[in-house]
């Protein structure tokens, strides 16, 4: 297969972790005879130095015309410590996901065998978790309007979501349940707010063309305290853009470390996958990051081809590392240290 990637390292360590998803994913390429033509183009921090734009128009030409993206991460202090910067770094993350089309994050958490013990959670909590996250991603809060009144004494956001925002993203989260243990619950606040009450409504008129699957709703509240209580016993949720933004790092901490959990976003036409931790930028540099989560990113984009046996592949090379102790220093307890580049050798050689 031939495939085409736009490659969008962004800021912080993004460049060196997706340095290591290319090493690997070319090493797959190579295994399994497939051939890759990577396009690199700016985003983030690194766009706006360049040519004041987070998400500059080459750059969503680059997007649009390729088969999938792999993005590393973006974010500067320079603009994290400014309130009033004009231009930021996460404007162009909303824009690209706008422009795109990109309105289901898919977000896995699970548990790795080898490192059940890291996690700060107990073992007999964690044991057994895969859950999946669906978050709205183009409508809510962050999209909708949003200002200073009296004289920026009183600001506002408004939250909007339509029938059928709430309905392709319900659609996505039924579908992976029917590939999974048939299990869906929806994630709102529906006893306090208007869009919570559209989306519990709109997924309970859904449920009859999915007949197979067992759904629930839960107050984002209540799943905040049961993701850390009893992970395991969730299996794919679907929710809101805020909702999720909140949720999903909460559950990404439950396998421990922000290093090791992929994501997608899915679009009609393309899609986007990205490891779910930031741009870390005092770490750039430096050769400490962890490059598994967008190893695991690239996995993701390999299997959403349908290259099922890629993905396996790839999945399997990470677990080898972590049994065998080739790991970052986030997870090294004690034991040796690996640069990101290091791991991400031994994952190239080991697919």
């Amino acid at each position: 297969m031939k495939l085409n990637i736009a490659l969008l390292a962004g800021d912080g360590i993004g460049p060196e972790v997706i340095d290591q998803a290319v090493k690997v994913s070319d090493a797959i390429a190579q295994k399994f005879g497939h051939e890759i033509t990577w396009k690199p183009a700016l985003t983030g921090a690194a766009a706006i130095d360049a040519v004041g734009e987070p998400y500059p128009d080459e750059t969503h030409e680059v997007c649009k015309n390729a088969d999938a993206v792999l993005f590393g991460a973006i974010g500067h202090p320079k603009y994290d410590n400014d309130p009033s910067a004009p231009v930021r770094p996460e404007q162009g993350l909303l824009k690209m996901r706008k422009a795109l089309g990109l309105f289901a994050n898919v977000r896995p958490t699970f548990t790795f065998p080898s490192l059940l013990d890291k996690s700060p959670l107990k073992r007999e909590r964690i044991e057994g978790t895969d859950l999946v996250f669906l978050r709205e991603l183009t409508g809510g809060i962050y999209f909708g309007e949003k200002g200073r009144k009296d004289n920026g004494d009183t600001a506002y956001d408004n939250c909007v979501y339509t029938r059928a925002e709430v309905q392709r993203l319900a659609k996505k989260g039924f579908e992976l349940a029917m590939t999974r243990s048939k299990k869906l619950c929806c994630v709102d606040k529906a006893n306090v707010l208007e869009t919570s009450r559209l989306w519990r409504e709109t997924v309970q008129a859904m449920e009859k063309d999915y007949p197979e699957v067992e759904v629930s709703y839960e107050f984002v509240d209540a799943v905040a305290m049961r993701l850390v209580q009893w992970p395991n016993s969730y299996d794919v949720l679907i929710t809101e853009n805020l909702f999720g933004d909140i949720l999903t790092d909460e559950a990404s901490v439950i396998s421990g470390s922000m290093g090791l959990m992929p994501s997608a976003s899915m679009g009609a036409e393309v899609s986007l996958f990205e490891p779910i931790h930031g741009s870390y930028p005092q770490a750039t540099g430096l050769n400490i990051a962890n490059p598994m989560a967008t190893v695991l990113s690239a996995a993701m984009m390999f299997e959403n081809f349908g290259l099922m046996e890629e993905g396996k592949a790839m999945r399997d090379a990470v677990n080898k590392a972590l049994e065998a102790g080739v790991v970052t220093e986030d997870l090294a307890n004690g034991g040796k240290v690996y640069g990101t580049k290091e791991v991400g050798d031994w994952l190239a050689a080991n697919v």
